[in-house]
C-alpha cells in the first residue's frame, strides 16, 4: 500500500526538485529519521544530508519510479501498518527494549541522544545568564528520580534553572526549534521514573519560581507559581485561617502535584488535584503561554483545558502558574486508632464508616509490617497488628460525636484498642506514624530500593483486593508493607528487594503486576495517585484500550508535534495511530 501511494505522488515528477516538495509534504520523514537505531547512526539523519550525499540522488528521471519503488517497498515492510511518524523510535521497537510497552519488565529506561546544539547553549545562555550547569553530578542528580528504583541510560545535557514564565516560554521554543527534548522538575519526589532523561536534552528545574502571586482571603483561592511546595504553602496561608487539603509526600511542589495528578490522605473529604485547581497557565512545546481557564469557581466556557493539562505528566507543556482552591483550617479535629485481628477486618471497617454518611478526613489503614517498621525506625512499642488511622473535623462537639460513631463500627468489627487525641501535639505525633511510612521501610532494609504500587478500586472491592494481595505478599520471600488510603479504595504496597538481585526484582515485579490485574478486574485502575510515568505505561492499554490511547497520542502529536516534551512518558510506545 505505501508503495503504490508514494508511486502514484510522485509518478508525474519530471524535476528531481519535485521528490523534495514531496518530502516537504510529509514532514515526519524527518522525525522518523530522528529515531533510527544506535546501529545506522552512521547514515545521514536529515533529508537535507541525504539528499547531499546522494542518497536520493539519480542521473535521470527515467530512474526515479524504479528507485522510489525500492525505497517505498522497504519502508512498507519495515513499518508494516504503523506510520513511523507517529510512532515512538524504532530503536525502542518491542523486539529489542520496548521499555513501558506491552509486557515490560525493563527497568533501565533506554532512548536516543542526541548531541545539544551549540546554538541552543548559546540560547540558553543567554535567556537565564547564570542560572544553568552542565556539572556532573548536578546533572546526574536530576537524571535520577530520588524515591524511584527507575533509571535511564541517559541523563540531561544541562540544567536550566528559570526566574519567570517569560524565560520557561523562551527555554521552551529555543529548544523546539532545535528539536532537544525537555523534562520539566519539580520536587523529585514522584517514584514512577517521571524525570528521567532517557534521551539526554534539557532539564527545566522550576524550584526557583515560588512566589506567592496573589492570595485572595474572600474568595478563598491563591495563585501562585510551580516551585513552591504544599507544605511551605500551607506555612504561609496559616495565619490567614486557610489551607491547602493535598497532602502528598514531604518536598512535593505544586506543579509537579498538578503535573502527576496527585492527591494524598485527604482526598477522601477534599478531592484529588483536580478538584483543587481551579487555573492555569502553561507554556506549550511553540512557546506559547496559555491560560487555560478564568479565577470564577465554575466555568463552562469551552474545552476543559484545566483537566488536560492536569495529569498530563509535562508531556503536553511546562506549568507556569496556578490558581488553588483552598479550605478553611478546621475549627477542631480529633486523630483516632485502632486495632484488628485480620486486614480484612481493618478494610470492612473503613467501608462500614464512609457508608455510615460521616464525612471523615482521612481514614488510612497500615498492615502489621509496616508498623513494625514504624517500631524499629521510632523506637516504638506498637502492637504489631492491622491498624486504622482515622481524622474527624468540625466544631468540638460534631467531630466528637464522629468519633463515638466510628468507635461502636469498629467494636462491632472486632476492633480493639480505639484510642483518640484532641491535643495537638499528640495528634502530631499519631500522624507522623503514617507520614513517614516510607522512611521507616528502609529502616528494615537500608540498602534495598521500594517498588511501590498504587492501584485503587471501587470501594466496595477494597476488602478483597486487600485481602488477595496479602496472601501473595505474605507468601513471598521479600518484605512487604501495606498502606491504604481506605476511604477512597486506595492502597499502597512497599516491596523492599535487592536491586542487585535479579531474581529480587523480578519478584517485585511480580507482585506489583498481580496486584494491578487484580485491580483492573475489579474495575480499578494501575494509579490512583502516583501517576503513569515510564513505570505504569504497560498496564494502560488494559485498562483504558487502544483507542483511548490512540486518542492521547493524537493530542500529543498536535500539541507537541516535535515530540520535545518529556517524551517517552505516559503513552506507551507501541500506540500508534
Amino acid at each position: 500500500m505505501a508503495f503504490w501511494f508514494w508511486l502514484s505522488r510522485l509518478r508525474s515528477c519530471s524535476k528531481k526538485s519535485a521528490f523534495s516538495n514531496a518530502l516537504r509534504d510529509y514532514p515526519y520523514l524527518n522525525r522518523f529519521q530522528y529515531s533510527i537505531s544506535a546501529s545506522q547512526e552512521k547514515l545521514p539523519s536529515t533529508i537535507g544530508e541525504r539528499t547531499k550525499a546522494k542518497f536520493f540522488s539519480w542521473s535521470s528521471c527515467s530512474l526515479l519510479p524504479l528507485a522510489l519503488a525500492v525505497s517505498a517497498g522497504s519502508l512498507a515492510f519495515q513499518s508494516q501498518d504503523i506510520r513511523p511518524s507517529l510512532c515512538e523510535p524504532t530503536s525502542l521497537d518491542s523486539r529489542k527494549v520496548s521499555v513501558g510497552g506491552k509486557a515490560s519488565t525493563e527497568f533501565v529506561v533506554k532512548g536516543i541522544h542526541k548531541e545539544v546544539p551549540q546554538e541552543l547553549i548559546d540560547d540558553l545562555k543567554a535567556i537565564c545568564q547564570d542560572n544553568m550547569t552542565f556539572d556532573y553530578d548536578e546533572r546526574y542528580y536530576h537524571g535520577k528520580p530520588q524515591n524511584s528504583f527507575h533509571n535511564a541510560v541517559n541523563i540531561p545535557d544541562v540544567v536550566v534553572f528559570p526566574r519567570s514564565e517569560k524565560e520557561v516560554s523562551q527555554i521552551v521554543k529555543s529548544c523546539n526549534k532545535y528539536k532537544v527534548p525537555i523534562v520539566p522538575y519539580g520536587g523529585a519526589t514522584s517514584i514512577e521514573g517521571h524525570t528521567l532523561s532517557p534521551n539526554g536534552g534539557v532539564c527545566i528545574d522550576m524550584t526557583l519560581m515560588k512566589r506567592v502571586k496573589a492570595l485572595h482571603i474572600e474568595d478563598m483561592d491563591v495563585v501562585v507559581e510551580p516551585g513552591i511546595g504544599w507544605m511551605e504553602l500551607n506555612e504561609y496561608l496559616e495565619p490567614y485561617g486557610l489551607f491547602f487539603p493535598l497532602d502528598p509526600g514531604p518536598g512535593a511542589t505544586i506543579g509537579g502535584m498538578c503535573a502527576t495528578r496527585c492527591s494524598g490522605s485527604l482526598a477522601v473529604r477534599y478531592g484529588t488535584m483536580r478538584d483543587n485547581v481551579i487555573s492555569l497557565k502553561v507554556v506549550l512545546a511553540n512557546g506559547d503561554i496559555v491560560k487555560t481557564a478564568s479565577r470564577a469557581r465554575k466555568s463552562a466556557a469551552g474545552y476543559d483545558l484545566t483537566r488536560l493539562m492536569i495529569g498530563s505528566e509535562g508531556t503536553l507543556g511546562v506549568i507556569t502558574e496556578v490558581t488553588l482552591r483552598l479550605q478553611k483550617i478546621p475549627e477542631h479535629s480529633v486523630v483516632a486508632m485502632c486495632n484488628f485481628p485480620t486486614i480484612k477486618e481493618a478494610a470492612d471497617v473503613a467501608i462500614a464508616t464512609m457508608l455510615s454518611g460521616i464525612q471523615v478526613s482521612r481514614v488510612e489503614l497500615l498492615d502489621e509490617v509496616q508498623v513494625r517498621a514504624v517500631n524499629i525506625a521510632n523506637g516504638k512499642n506498637l502492637p504489631e497488628v492491622p491498624t486504622l488511622m482515622f481524622e474527624f473535623i468540625g466544631t468540638e462537639a460534631y467531630s466528637r460525636e464522629q468519633t463515638q460513631i466510628v468507635q461502636r463500627i469498629v467494636s462491632e468489627h472486632n476492633g480493639s484498642d480505639f484510642v483518640f487525641a484532641e491535643d495537638p501535639q499528640a495528634k502530631k505525633e499519631l500522624w507522623k506514624i503514617r507520614k513517614e511510612a516510607l522512611w521507616a521501610c528502609f529502616a528494615m532494609e537500608p540498602n534495598f530500593e521500594a517498588m511501590i504500587s498504587d492501584v485503587c478500586v471501587p470501594l466496595s472491592h477494597l476488602a478483597e483486593l486487600i485481602s488477595r494481595s496479602k496472601q501473595e505478599l505474605d507468601a513471598s520471600p521479600l518484605v512487604c508493607t501495606v498502606i491504604a488510603h481506605a476511604g477512597d479504595g486506595n492502597f499502597h504496597t512497599v516491596i523492599l528487594f535487592d536491586p542487585n538481585q535479579e531474581e529480587q526484582r523480578r519478584e517485585a515485579e511480580r507482585l506489583n503486576q498481580f496486584m494491578v490485574y487484580t485491580a483492573l478486574s475489579m474495575e480499578g485502575t494501575c494509579t490512583g495517585e502516583h501517576g503513569v510515568g515510564t513505570g505504569k505505561m504497560k498496564y494502560l492499554e488494559k485498562e483504558l484500550g487502544i483507542e483511548a490511547l490512540r486518542t492521547m497520542k493524537q493530542i500529543k502529536t498536535a500539541l507537541d508535534p516535535n515530540n520535545i516534551m518529556n517524551p517517552g512518558k505516559l503513552i506507551p510506545p507501541h500506540v500508534c495511530f
